[in-house]
């Protein structure tokens, strides 16, 4: 390239997306750590005056609201699945006093951090599976079409494969394969209760036609046609580990029906960085064996 003379304006957007990719996989690498705007300045390699606009106007939202979300996020995940102290989970969301982590928790989840754990959507799945309420929860049989996707794996914690989901937007962009109205699926091969989470199996999806082409990083998932049990969800990813529960141990037994040999799905309806997290909808999907 001649000196002074600009990149063309395609390989400007890819290598802008480029960083900011850099930018969100240290976001979650570091998610507990330190996460001034100077450093993110550098790991983006941008002039710290401007990325952090550079950042908002490209992915939707500020850095800062991000960040937030996603501690508030494992935050929840930790009240609802753990019996880790509230006060070092305050810490660990990167707040310097419980006071302060139960306004912005209040602010984002809609309870306080104790009765989010004491009575949050997680509880009432935990009530549900005690008594064996099989009429709790909303659950539909449907019959799915083979679904053709393209897909990234994510390895590490569930509550994580938004980053996945994240980088198969871009990376899906990049390639001019993104369907004019996408959809996102989390696929999920592992028993959370059963493994170390740093090393439970996920996939990251979105369908698209039988016409696009799929080029590398990303790789091709066909979802299985056939029967498939849909528990319509709302509420915040961090209760749903008890909706689980509720579906495989209460609802399934008493179906009638048995498991089919593929793992269960995640059809995620709305955007958690569009809407609240008390109204985030998700369709949990178990495939069925249907009994002769």
């Amino acid at each position: 390239m001649i000196e002074g003379e600009l990149m063309p304006k395609s390989a400007t957007h890819q290598s802008y997306l480029d960083r900011l990719n850099r930018v969100d996989d240290y976001i979650h690498a570091h998610l507990e750590d330190d996460l001034s705007v100077e450093r993110l300045a550098e790991v983006a390699c941008l002039s710290p005056y401007h990325w952090s606009r550079i950042y908002a106007a490209m992915r939707g939202e500020t850095v800062a609201v991000r960040i937030r979300r996603l501690r508030l996020q494992r935050a929840a995940d930790r009240l609802a699945n753990t019996d880790i102290a509230m006060d070092k989970i305050s810490m660990l969301a990167g707040y310097g006093s419980t006071d302060t982590f139960g306004r912005a928790f209040r602010d984002v989840l809609g309870d306080t951090p104790a009765q989010f754990r004491a009575a949050g959507k997680h509880a009432a799945f935990k009530k549900a599976v005690s008594t064996c309420d099989a009429q709790g929860f909303p659950v539909s049989v449907v019959t799915l079409p083979e679904q053709r996707c393209a897909s990234i794996d994510h390895v590490g914690s569930y509550m994580q494969i938004d980053h996945a989901i994240g980088r198969l937007f871009a990376e899906l962009s990049k390639q001019g394969g993104l369907p004019e109205t996408p959809s996102m699926i989390g696929v999920f091969f592992d028993d959370p209760d059963a493994g170390e989470e740093s090393e439970l199996r996920s996939r990251a999806c979105m369908p698209i036609g039988n016409d696009i082409a799929i080029g590398e990083p990303l790789g091709e998932t066909k979802l299985k046609a056939g029967h498939y049990a849909q528990l319509n969800y709302t509420g915040p990813y961090a209760a749903m580990r008890e909706a689980y529960r509720w579906l495989l141990g209460t609802w399934l037994p008493a179906s009638g029906y048995e498991p089919g040999d593929a793992p269960i799905f995640e059809a995620y309806l709305n955007d958690p960085s569009q809407v609240p997290q008390t109204e985030l909808r998700t369709d949990i999907h178990l495939p069925l064996h249907v009994l002769r």
